[in-house]
């Protein structure tokens, strides 16, 4: 099934939040909802650790909250973790990984649109997880391969158990480390790493997605096979409007874009209000729209979230809360201008 549009809500997994219920409840509030990564809470719902469970190698420090590989502990795992390879279940989120998935998984999603789960991607998975010589895994010709083909099973592991509860289910791939991808990087090519996502992309089940809250090659991004495309476009408006042939490629053949519009960080949030948000939102829809694209298909391949993740704000969770239920406002307000069902 396709995933949904017509500027229904979603938001990225990290919050803030140290209550389990409390973040279900605001993930609940979107029209698409999720299950919260809560690092503040536990680190092992920390997006990486999620990421690192039964990989090989991995050295979890709970008590210090680090995590680091050993190339030499990789060797001695690496057959454990391929006796389980034909096991779906081995390869999702456990419940000592995360309470919070398990308790989304106990809930009942069949009056959604969707629902929508998540795991950090093998790019940003590979920066920043260090071997015992401080170089990410990612620049080591050995690991990276069977990292690639280790996340593609985790995706589509979860997104199995989440289409059980809504046939509509899809998945984020995070990848916050795809705009340092094409700087000068030793060890790891832009020829290379796009052959490599292109590969990836091709083990995993649809309907999945990219999001990252930066800048990235948005004509390489939108080009590759994925569903849809969440992004920051309250920060990345200017640029992102600029590659309007790209844009449009994508929507033709089906594309879904996540607009990031509301930010949750507590200053930025406080200068806005929902008319300065609609208008940068439609700024950015007006100058595509000079550019070839047509507004009606553009909106009807749409949906809503918050800008970024926070997780630092002074008033831990209130203002994430307060962005939440803006997108929410902000998404009925231009739904009922559109005429949108």
């Amino acid at each position: 099934m396709p995933i949904p549009g017509n500027l229904i809500t979603t938001a990225m997994a990290v919050m803030p939040h140290t209550d389990p219920d409390r973040a279900l409840e605001t993930a609940l509030s979107m029209d698409v909802p999720f299950w919260p990564q809560l690092p503040n809470y536990s680190y092992y719902e920390d997006m990486y650790v999620q990421a690192a469970e039964h990989f090989p190698g991995i050295l979890l420090d709970m008590e210090n909250r680090t995590l680091k590989f050993s190339i030499e502990k990789f060797v001695e795992e690496l057959e454990e973790t391929l006796s389980h390879f034909e096991d779906p279940s081995y390869f999702d989120v456990s419940e000592e990984y995360s309470v919070v998935y398990h308790r989304f998984l106990e809930m009942d999603f069949s009056d959604r649109p969707a629902i929508r789960g998540q795991l950090e991607g093998p790019i940003s998975f590979g920066f920043n997880v260090l071997d015992q010589d401080e170089r990410p895994i990612l620049f080591d010709d050995t690991v990276r391969p069977f990292m690639f083909e280790i996340m593609a099973k985790r995706i589509n592991a979860q997104l199995d158990r989440l289409k059980k509860l809504n046939e509509n289910a899809f998945m984020f791939v995070d990848e916050p480390g795809l705009q340092f991808l094409f700087s000068s990087m030793a060890g790891y090519t832009d020829l290379k790493a796009k052959g490599d996502l292109e590969m990836f992309f091709s083990m995993i089940e649809s309907p999945r997605g990219i999001h990252l809250c930066g800048n990235p090659d948005w004509d390489f991004l939108l080009g590759l096979d994925i569903d849809i495309l969440s992004l920051d476009i309250y920060t990345n408006a200017e640029i992102f409007s600029s590659y309007a042939p790209s844009i449009k490629r994508f929507l033709d053949k089906g594309g879904v874009i996540a607009w990031g519009i509301t930010p949750t960080g507590f200053e930025t949030f406080a200068k806005e209000n929902l008319d300065s948000l609609t208008a940068q939102l439609e700024n950015v829809w007006q100058v595509l729209t000079k550019k070839g694209i047509d507004l009606d298909h553009m909106l009807e391949k749409s949906m809503l979230s918050p800008a970024t993740c926070c997780l630092v704000n002074p008033d831990k969770d209130k203002t994430v809360d307060q962005a939440f239920a803006s997108v929410q406002k902000l998404s009925g307000i231009l739904r009922e201008k559109y005429n949108l069902v």
